[in-house]
């Protein structure tokens, strides 16, 4: 079944005041800030649209708050993708689903970015795999959408402010109904 964008709008305004994960900021307040950090990084619709919605999976697939304290990884880049794939192109699809592997790789790659992470992505970080050796590092590299999803990695780490003023939902509902719209016709 695929999400309209009246079911993502419904999502938003059902399950975004949920706790992001130890965070000082909600659901929808970290979809707000990586939209946000996305548009001021100068994305396009799609990058800024993955941005919004990387997370979905979340509000999918409720796990209570935290989950990773009680060791549950509950696959989130995943999980929203057949709901999404209807609706939206690869370009969307594919920052979203790697989402969790580009923080693998910053990992291995830049010897600052683990210092970086919140106690809640280090817990997580173990849980999805543990950062890439050089060899996963260098083929996740390769992959279409890679440099996307790493932007996108970047973002979602930092999208975790308290009080942070951002546009509302709205307006990014309105970035991604271009999105779909686009992809529809095509």
């Amino acid at each position: 079944m695929a999400l309209s964008l009246d079911d993502i709008r419904s999502l938003f305004e059902r399950y975004g005041s949920l706790a992001y994960s130890g965070e000082p900021v909600t659901q929808l307040e970290h979809a707000l800030q990586s939209g946000a950090l996305a548009e001021q990084g100068g994305a396009n619709d799609e990058l800024i649209s993955a941005a919004v919605l990387h997370d979905l999976g979340h509000l999918l697939n409720l796990q209570g708050e935290t989950p990773t304290q009680r060791g549950i990884d509950d696959l989130h880049q995943y999980y929203a993708l057949p709901f999404l794939r209807p609706v939206f192109p690869e370009a969307v699809l594919e920052p979203i689903r790697l989402h969790v592997d580009a923080k693998r790789c910053l990992c291995a790659i830049d010897a600052t970015y683990f210092g970086q992470l919140s106690a809640d992505s280090v817990r997580s970080l173990a849980l999805q795999g543990g950062i890439f050796s050089k060899e996963e590092a260098d083929a996740f590299l390769q992959k279409p959408y890679a440099e996307d999803a790493l932007r996108l990695r970047k973002w979602d780490d930092r999208a975790k402010e308290e009080n942070c003023p951002t546009p509302d939902l709205d307006h990014y509902l309105g970035v991604v109904e271009r999105v779909m719209r686009r992809h529809l016709t095509t």
